[in-house]
């Protein structure tokens, strides 16, 4: 297969298993693992369908001379090269533009991956093997083509002025340049109308039915508050057109539509010619587009349809951009909170900690927190961040965060400055992230209830503690550069008494620094907020904090221990 350049790659124990599990049988893409002998030794139900195999019947198959293309073969597909010949030096590879044989025998191009099978899974050298079904990408491109031929006829057969064809691209635009679908509907019909139309729906389906999502009208205030409530009801011979297009039928056309009951939409709109056009995706029905003008407006005509049904299929474009978006967002925000800590009870300490995804991304990023307790009794706190918002990143924090882990668990009599010193070798040596900062904080309890916090602060921004009844101060001494710069220089540490319900807070630049506003106006707003709502539960605290401060495109995670009361 065709691979992108090699990056060392390094098992990551995976915390939740049954969470993982579940995300291997619904993954939406293709998995399965071999053993070092090359054979099928698991699956998930994705990749069963994709190759058109019975359940379990790819157990035991050899993947390589079985899936792959043989040398010589009469489709014309070249070999692959085996994926284990490849990972057996511990690295991840990729490629985008291979084959792999269906159960009968059919070509499924394929976007692909493979790493090596972690050694706990106790098969040897084998591989996993992650592929997704490019076929769907090229059957848009080859639609996308036809869709521009298509409107290449229109425009001759139309002959379209410079201006006709400038409002089908802002028309596009309007719907392209978000991904939330409520704002790509309402920009639509506000596109169309008065320009195309006099009245524009649109329905979308919900399950058997179809529910009103947005609705414009040329004279205000004549359909918003109808339509959001559905108080009118609708004609017969609309509410008909809709069902057949739910039922996976064409343009349908309503001239002069017959009065209804004399109080239905269509009235309401002084309706006298429609189009209701669906909005489909291959051969999903995603909803309807209705098209309405008045007795002072010309009829449509079959330019009109042509144009009515080019915006029809756009809008399917758009709002299955949307969908994917927000499944894929999903996707990720489950995988990066499965990497995440779930925080210890320690007893006389209150801990919280938040993890707010950037609103725009569907990517895994390179954040974390982290609390674990120590052998001699002490509590660790951690907050880091790597840079990046992909993949690579993901796996990067998750080395380094256990990294980090066993070193301060090797070693529980060294200072953070010194386990930090430690991680700064290990990561030069290793090259478990290629930038990162850190925070390392130590909670010691004192038997008069006291608790001393010693930390090391990496490149991050510094610690912010509110003592009860005061204002809040950042803690800025113990501060260098980012992790692995310099592997031999030595790191500072910090300590203090924290006084009783005092409140400190760990968290990374998403919180206090976005494209509208600066480091410092942002750190300021932090403390002002935490003065403001000190006396919120830890848990609450955390919350209202991301939700209120920092930059929505960016991760923003934190984390926060409150001292008890006396």
């Amino acid at each position: 297969m065709d691979s992108f350049p090699e990056q060392d790659v390094r098992a990551v124990p995976l915390e939740g298993a049954a969470l993982m599990s579940v995300l291997f049988e619904a993954a939406g893409s293709g998995v399965y693992a071999v053993d070092a002998q090359g054979m099928v030794i698991a699956c998930n139900p994705w990749a069963e369908r994709l190759l058109g195999y019975e359940p379990g019947t790819l157990l035991g198959v050899n993947a390589h001379t079985t899936l792959n293309p043989t040398p010589g073969n009469t489709a014309g597909v070249r070999e692959q090269r085996p994926v284990l010949q490849d990972v057996a030096q511990g690295k991840l590879i990729s490629g985008d533009r291979a084959v792999l044989l269906r159960a009968d025998g059919r070509p499924l191009p394929v976007w692909w991956s493979a790493a090596p099978l972690p050694p706990e899974a106790g098969h040897g050298p084998g591989a996993v093997v992650v592929f997704h079904d490019t076929s769907a990408q090229r059957e848009r491109s080859d639609r996308r083509a036809d869709r521009y031929a298509h409107s290449e006829t229109m425009r001759e057969q139309a002959e379209y002025d410079l201006a006709e064809i400038t409002w089908l691209g802002e028309l596009t635009l309007a719907m392209v340049s978000t991904l939330d679908a409520d704002r790509v509907l309402n920009r639509l019909v506000r596109q169309l109308v008065p320009r195309f139309a006099d009245t524009a729906l649109i329905d979308l389906t919900s399950g058997s039915t179809m529910h009103r999502a947005a609705g414009e009208h040329h004279l205000p205030g004549v359909l918003p508050a109808a339509t959001a409530s559905m108080a009118v009801p609708e004609h017969p011979a609309h509410q008909a057109a809709l069902q057949r297009i739910r039922d996976g039928a064409g343009l349908q056309h309503l001239p002069e539509p017959a009065p209804g009951t004399g109080a239905d939409l269509l009235h309401l709109v002084e309706a006298a010619d429609v189009l209701v056009v669906p909005l489909r995706i291959r051969a999903t029905t995603l909803g309807a587009l209705t098209l309405i003008r008045t007795t002072d407006s010309p009829p449509f005509n079959e330019t009109d349809r042509i144009v009515a049904e080019e915006v029809a299929r756009r809008t399917a474009l758009g709002l299955e951009n949307t969908h994917l978006h927000a499944a894929q967002a999903d996707i990720a925000v489950t995988l990066q909170r499965a990497l995440l800590t779930d925080l210890p009870a320690v007893p006389g300490l209150e801990l919280a900690a938040h993890y707010q995804p950037a609103q725009l991304a569907a990517e895994v990023g390179g954040d974390w927190y982290d609390a674990f307790p120590l052998p001699d009794g002490d509590t660790a706190l951690v907050i880091g961040d790597v840079t990046g918002h992909d993949i690579k990143a993901a796996s990067r924090m998750s080395e380094l965060r256990n990294m980090l882990r066993a070193l301060a668990v090797d070693r529980p009599e060294e200072n953070p400055g010194q386990i930090l010193q430690r991680l700064d070798t290990a990561q030069a040596h290793l090259h478990l992230a290629d930038s990162a900062t850190v925070i390392l904080a130590r909670l010691h309890p004192h038997p008069d209830g006291t608790w001393e916090l010693s930390w090391s602060v990496a490149g991050h921004p510094p610690p912010l503690l509110l003592a009860a009844g005061t204002t809040s101060t950042y803690l800025t001494g113990p501060h260098a550069m980012l992790l692995g710069l310099r592997p031999a220089m030595q790191r500072p540490t910090a300590r203090i008494t924290l006084p009783p319900a005092a409140t400190l807070v760990l968290y990374t630049d998403g919180l206090v620094e976005s494209r509208t506003q600066n480091l410092d106006t942002g750190m300021t707003r932090l403390r002002q907020h935490l003065d403001t709502h000190q006396n919120l539960p830890l848990p609450r605290l955390c919350a209202h904090l991301a939700q209120e401060l920092g930059d929505t495109r960016d991760d923003i995670t934190l984390i926060a221990v409150r001292t008890p009361v006396p």
